[in-house]
């Protein structure tokens, strides 16, 4: 049985993590498993949007395989590894296409490193998130001590990840962690709603917005103005105006369909 399961249909990829039976952890071989489906959809063309969750309802990813790390000293290299076929946050950021995060249930410490990697998160009313390093004795490597504190605010990531306490959903939500949340019969459906809306935009477009973002989100906020300019400057020196209006009234019509 595949422990990462893709599945393709009308540009977006579904990539689940596939042992409900063990919490879908993240051994060995599932990451290496993750890190080829991830490049698998990063150059197939026909894909234009990822949705990345779990299987079952138990569990998005309850984070590195403790027993397997328990077995074996030697595996806490596992927690500072930047090859993408051993750190699972690599293995999502080496595609430049939209990943949504369908969190289906928990994401605890290695699995909230790999929530904070999609670019979008979903979450079903049975997700919580939970961050144990602490607890553990084992440091975070896959960038949560950094990410978390950005995107919630320091307090806030020092409260969940001094404690190792349970965020629920709705606080989750609140926070900005998430950005909704849904029934759990609804998450897919939701997570591919809006993957289909992203595969929609051009590709070679989305891929350069996407990681204009990334980039710039890592610098101070005055030279990441600048990396815009510069970016925006030469992209739009390629941009006719039929190519414009063209554009232009696409979105017109979709507004329209919207509305």
């Amino acid at each position: 049985m595949a422990l990462v399961d893709t599945q393709i249909e009308d540009g977006v990829a579904i990539v689940t993590l596939n042992r409900p039976e063990a919490m879908n952890a993240l051994s060995a071989a599932l990451r290496a498993e993750l890190a080829a489906a991830m490049l698998h959809v990063a150059q197939d063309k026909a894909v234009r949007a990822v949705v990345l969750t779990g299987a079952g309802t138990r569990a998005f990813t309850a984070g590195l395989d403790l027993k397997e790390l328990g077995a074996d000293t030697g595996n806490l290299s596992a927690a500072n590894a930047s090859d993408a076929t051993q750190n699972p946050v690599k293995a999502v950021e080496q595609c430049n296409k939209p990943v949504i995060g369908a969190i289906n249930g928990v994401a605890i410490t290695g699995g909230f490193e790999l929530a904070l990697a999609c670019d979008v998160l979903i979450a079903s009313t049975n997700a919580r998130f939970a961050d144990t390093h602490a607890r553990i004795g084992i440091m975070p490597g896959w960038g949560l001590s950094q990410k978390l504190s950005r995107m919630i605010g320091i307090t806030r990531a020092k409260e969940l990840s001094l404690t190792g306490n349970f965020l629920d959903t709705a606080t989750a939500e609140r926070w900005g962690l998430v950005n909704r949340v849904v029934a759990a019969d609804d998450l897919l459906p939701t997570a591919i709603a809006l993957a289909r809306d992203m595969a929609s935009v051009d590709p070679a477009m989305s891929a350069a917005y996407k990681a204009l973002i990334d980039e710039g989100y890592g610098l101070p906020f005055g030279i990441a103005l600048e990396l815009e300019a510069e970016r925006s400057s030469a992209a739009n020196r390629q941009v006719s105006a039929d190519d414009v209006e063209t554009r232009r009234r696409a979105v017109m019509a979709r507004g329209r369909e919207q509305g």
